[in-house]
């Protein structure tokens, strides 16, 4: 087939698809006036389809004619749509968020002295209190030097009473010696007293004890760790929460706690303390709440999900069918004195029932849901079965 046959052919489908659509197709003629068509071409090309509507109405039956007369002819013009009333919404208002828990107080046990291992004196799981015994390093050569100490001091004593009683007979100078000479050996027993001390591995806090990587036998230093104690009366949950909310944030401010291992199950707790900065990669705050576990239900290292509410902010909530969409932007069919008028609006927040939008809506004001194709601006609307919401939208 020749070009010029081609594009002709594409053209008359064009110019017939068009014409099709536009007497056809509901809202066709404002579209066009919305485009910028004039008033006076859109008008032409309405006003034959609206005779031909006449006529066909006139055509009917004369019985039809004077039910409809009966009836009241206003009624039967307007456009029977299903409202629903506009109800409050609420952006904002609650926060959830991914934590880790952590003991209130965690503490790594190690030696305060190098030896080797001669007994353990506790089990994994077990609770202990502060300053009691977990392990013992061998002592033999602190048994030895404390005897010695010992020794030494009470000749110092002695020597130091005898000069005493014998001043008259040797000079100030040896009693001054004497007297350094005691202390000098005080001072050692108390050094040896300590050292055998630290033979003993103790508890620095009240705690659970986990798993002990020592046995008896393996040779430690001051660096070897010998167990971990956990205060887990409460738990700490190191959390981040999104930029927008660091200035609604507050110490103090209640939170609740859910964990995997515990579902259902919600823990209460409170905001212990807020970072002093934004995270620049990731846009979000660190907190921390202190979570209350007296029943010992949390351990240290769990992840929990954290919620907090907040008074958030208020906007109309309508049915997400009532939404349009035109060449401007998105708006509502709202119904006043039986009549339709259109408001522009602007959605702040989709949820699965009601769409929460920006626009000039009050509580209460009908809103079209079903029944949208034939309504427009000024028309006349019937409402049958009107549903009106009485739940507030989930945000």
């Amino acid at each position: 087939m020749p070009f010029w046959k081609q594009f002709t052919l594409c053209l008359v489908l064009i110019a017939a698809g068009f014409a099709g659509w536009f007497f056809l197709a509901p809202g066709a003629a404002d579209t066009l006036r919305n485009a910028g068509v004039p008033e006076s071409l859109v008008g032409k090309a309405v006003q034959p389809t609206e005779t031909a509507a006449r006529s066909e109405g006139q055509a009917g039956g004369g019985q039809s004619q004077g039910a409809h007369a009966g009836n009241g002819g206003g009624r039967n013009n307007s456009v029977l749509v299903v409202t629903q009333a506009v109800i409050p919404g609420v952006v904002n208002d609650r926060l959830n968020a991914i934590g880790t828990g952590d003991a209130i107080r965690s503490v790594v046990v190690t030696p305060q002295a190098s030896g080797i291992v001669r007994e353990i004196l506790i089990k994994s799981g077990e609770m202990v209190k502060k300053g009691q015994v977990l392990a013992k390093l061998d002592s033999e050569e602190q048994v030895i030097a404390k005897g010695q100490a010992k020794v030494a001091l009470k000749s110092a004593v002695e020597k130091s009473s005898l000069y005493h009683n014998i001043k008259s007979s040797v000079s100030r100078m040896d009693v001054f010696d004497s007297e350094i000479a005691e202390q000098g050996a005080r001072l050692q027993l108390q050094a040896a007293d300590l050292n055998l001390e630290r033979r003993n591995i103790v508890a620095p806090i009240d705690g659970i004890v986990g798993i002990m990587p020592i046995n008896i036998g393996d040779n430690v230093s001051t660096s070897t760790p010998i167990v971990t104690l956990d205060d887990r009366t409460e738990i700490l949950v190191d959390y981040w929460v999104p930029e927008r909310f660091a200035n609604s944030v507050k110490v103090g401010q209640a939170v609740e706690a859910t964990s995997v291992a515990r579902p259902g199950q919600v823990f209460s707790g409170a905001v212990e303390s807020i970072d002093n900065r934004i995270d620049p990669a990731s846009r979000t705050l660190r907190m921390r709440a202190r979570i209350n576990n007296a029943s010992d239900e949390l351990r240290a290292g769990m992840s929990f999900s954290v919620g907090m509410r907040f008074e958030g902010n208020q906007y109309p909530a309508v049915d997400p069918q009532s939404v349009q969409w035109d060449s401007q932007g998105s708006f509502v069919w709202r119904v006043e004195d039986k009549k339709s008028h259109k408001v522009r609006v602007s959605i702040v927040q989709r949820n699965p029932d009601f769409v929460l939008v920006k626009g000039n809506l009050n509580d209460g004001d009908l809103i079209v849901t079903q029944g949208l194709q034939r309504v427009r601006e000024g028309g006349a609307v019937r409402s049958d079965g009107e549903r009106v919401a009485s739940a507030e939208p989930a945000t």
